[in-house]
């Protein structure tokens, strides 16, 4: 299983800069950055809401699940 976050992508939709969330939802840039690069293990789910509220979206909207193929072991 692969988490992707669509951080980045929000942001340019709302036309908002990294900085300006991060201050808005009360996190560092460093760990906003972290976030929106994949390099954390977990997000506070109040984190993910006040990220919602600010952007107006849904969790869905960023992230995503993409499933690894699996081998079914019949070649």
């Amino acid at each position: 299983m692969t988490i992707l976050i669509r951080l980045d992508v929000m942001l340019a939709r709302r036309k908002m800069k990294s900085k300006d969330l991060a201050a808005a939802i009360g996190i560092t840039e460093t760990n906003l950055s972290r976030l929106k690069s994949g390099k954390i293990k977990g997000i506070k789910l109040e984190t993910l809401d006040r990220i919602c509220d600010v952007l107006e979206c849904s969790p869905g909207d960023l992230i995503d699940h993409i499933p690894i193929e699996r081998s079914s072991g019949k070649d």
